[in-house]
């Protein structure tokens, strides 16, 4: 018996509602019509076909009015939406209006509208053009594409749009991260738990010459997604941020660290704080006006680095900040505190920082005993991830 004889119909509004558990990511197919005007659609049937020669593919519905004008062009470009750009979804699904009117866009090189501040777009020329159904196989041949902004996608699932979220992400490879990302690797159990455990999110990241990067991040389930920085995020890196990184530095290094402050923080006060930091083997921020506009001006940068007017504001931000709040002198198991971050380094085989431990998200106001509670756990984290590797702490002067 063959497979066709055993087949039976399937209830459209089933097939719908299973299929629906699947998550899938949301594009704008955008194109021209015959007059020059913008036509677009929102579509969760899209997919890469082929590397050599690069080809994309989405499925249109049969039905669909603005398919047509796509076909008819003969090119569409790929828009791959962000988690906020919802309202561009519902703007392609309007019906007898113009659809781009609230729409920003500029033309790609073969004249399709390139959504602003969509992920990335993909432009295309229409290869072939398949029967599927009750809708069509549409194979495009890639001409240009790009990343513009590598932020969380616009998702579909179970009839609804929404965001992803992981626990446990890691940054995107680069060069310069290999060694960071391996390490990331196997700290990976002890951030997972300590975020569980504690209720809070625990960072990984690293100095690469003069940027701080964030390459790795575990986030407590109970937690909404990461308000303060994206992984691959890369930032001035200068005192008095992430002093654990710094803190077994000498001579030229650390000069040069210091030199990046500018004029505002006092060299005493910060040799003071980071002597502090390599003495107890952990750092402390606490809430200030000017951490606030700190974190601020970091979560307005794009992930693909910090360049421009927004490092600019990064850095003249990270300069603002004095030592009000960072490594207070002694922690009082009776008072209160409004902590920032907790901070500890991972150390490797030549005694010396490679990556840094960070908790954020913390409650606020915590109380002296249970901020020495977080830190002792934080602490055990660190100390287990630089056995794995082999490290070990330098000894203490």
């Amino acid at each position: 018996m063959t497979l066709t004889e055993t087949s039976t119909v399937i209830d459209p509004g089933h097939f719908r509602t299973v299929l629906g558990h699947f998550p899938t990511g949301v594009v704008a197919i955008t194109s021209t019509d015959s007059a020059g005007l913008p036509v677009g659609m929102a579509v969760g049937s899209f997919t890469s076909v082929s590397l050599d020669p690069a080809l994309v593919a989405f499925l249109p519905d049969k039905s669909s009015s603005t398919f047509p004008k796509i076909r008819e062009s003969g090119r569409f470009c790929v828009n791959v939406l962000g988690a906020g750009q919802q309202d561009i979804c519902r703007s392609l699904a309007l019906k007898g209006s113009d659809k781009f009117a609230s729409i920003d866009w500029t033309p790609t090189q073969h004249g399709n509208p390139r959504i602003h501040d969509s992920i990335a777009w993909i432009d295309c020329v229409i290869d072939t053009i398949h029967e599927a159904g009750d809708h069509f196989v549409v194979i495009g041949r890639v001409a240009s594409l790009e990343v513009d902004d590598a932020t969380s996608p616009l998702i579909f699932f179970q009839g609804g749009y929404g965001c992803f979220s992981s626990t446990s992400l890691t940054a995107p490879g680069e060069a310069d991260l290999l060694r960071p990302l391996s390490i990331v690797d196997q700290a990976r159990p002890e951030m997972e738990a300590v975020a569980r455990e504690l209720g809070v999110e625990c960072c990984a990241s690293v100095a690469i010459r003069d940027q701080l990067v964030l390459v790795g991040s575990s986030m407590a389930s109970t937690l909404p997604t990461s308000p303060h920085i994206r992984l691959g995020q890369r930032m001035p890196f200068v005192p008095p941020l992430a002093l654990p990184l710094m803190a077994w530095a000498e001579g030229r290094e650390f000069d040069k660290w210091i030199g990046r402050g500018g004029q505002a923080l006092d060299r005493d006060l910060l040799v003071q704080a980071t002597s502090r930091v390599r003495d107890r083997g952990w750092s402390l921020v606490l809430r200030s006006d000017a951490q606030v506009r700190f974190e601020g001006a970091v979560a307005r940068l794009p992930l693909t680095g910090a360049t421009g007017d927004l490092a600019g504001d990064v850095t003249a931000a990270a300069r603002a900040l004095s030592l009000e709040g960072y490594e207070p002198a002694e922690i009082d198991p009776a008072a209160t505190y409004d902590v920032r971050i907790i901070s500890a380094p991972i150390f490797g085989a030549y005694a010396q920082p490679e990556l840094l431990l960070s908790l954020y998200q913390l409650p606020s106001q915590l109380s002296g005993a249970e901020v020495e509670r977080y830190r002792d756990r934080l602490l055990t984290a660190a100390e287990t991830v630089t056995t794995k590797l082999g490290g070990s702490k330098p000894p203490t002067a």
